[in-house]
């Protein structure tokens, strides 16, 4: 609705999961290097946590857009509440291999067939699993049980398990305790400072368009702080309809004013600041 007034190629402050948008702060770039350690080690299980939306899916968005895909085979599974089975075939033909028998046996013999063909090319294969705290524990023992298909010298592939922190929780588990033990990278994102709020929205800005005249005040940003916790999701929306608010007004400059009553819209009470 407001692109045009402000002169923007497309939404800046949208939630959806878009790579292109990704803010690297100084938390995202040390998990974006841990991630990348972790595959070129091939380490294995891989954990990465963070509060509901930390930017834990954008990133992971980002790390397959920076790997070779001619080396590198991945499969992204964001629904981790399917059945055991459905979890495996889901798995499966997510990293292209045609299901035959879907019985557990059949699946894991076409999966180590699959992992050792790559293996064979010198591909490394990720796979990625969101949401990862929902898992059942018997689900999460499958998945290590499928790490022991590896060779003498190193892991056929690498699982990156992505969720809140309750997955910490979960791993923490006495039943879960050999899982555990073969994490070879563990980080936990944690929100944006107060420092990175003005960088984070600009930066939004301008790879949506912006050729710099859109203002937001140093007050209207602390006010974005202290309502969001530095959280990338909930900056965004009180971002999204301060611009709205601003193109009512016909203005290019937010301040704090504004973003108060935006603020107040999307929590339907006074926001006390």
């Amino acid at each position: 609705m407001y692109r045009q007034f402000f002169g923007l190629k497309e939404k800046p402050f949208n939630i959806t999961s878009d790579p292109n948008f990704l803010y690297l702060s100084r938390v995202h770039k040390e998990a974006f290097a841990h991630l990348i350690y972790g595959i070129k080690e091939r380490k294995g299980f891989l954990e990465i946590t963070g509060e509901i939306g930390a930017g834990k899916t954008t990133l992971c968005r980002a790390l397959l857009n920076h790997l070779d895909i001619n080396t590198t085979k991945s499969a992204f599974i964001f629904n981790s509440t399917l059945p055991e089975m459905q979890l495996f075939q889901t798995i499966l033909e997510d990293f292209g291999v045609s299901v035959g028998k879907k019985t557990k046996a059949s699946m894991l013999r076409q999966f180590n067939n699959f992992l050792l063909e790559e293996l064979s090319k010198n591909n490394n294969v990720i796979l990625i699993i969101d949401e990862a705290q929902n898992l059942k524990t018997q689900v999460l023992e499958e998945l290590r049980i499928l790490s022991n298909l590896e060779t003498e010298k190193e892991k056929l592939f690498q699982m990156i398990l992505v969720g809140q922190p309750e997955l910490r929780e979960k791993l923490n588990a006495p039943e879960l305790k050999q899982l555990r033990q073969r994490i070879g990278v563990r980080f936990h994102i944690t929100s944006l400072p107060g420092d990175e709020i003005g960088e984070y929205v600009y930066h939004r800005l301008k790879v949506a368009g912006s050729t710099g005249d859109i203002k937001f005040s140093d007050e209207a940003l602390e006010m974005i702080y202290k309502y969001s916790g530095g959280i990338p999701r909930l900056i965004n929306t009180v971002c999204d309809k301060a611009l709205l608010s601003a193109y009512v007004l016909e203005t290019k400059f937010i301040d704090a004013v504004n973003v108060e009553k935006c603020i107040k819209e999307i929590e339907g009470v006074v926001f006390a600041v």
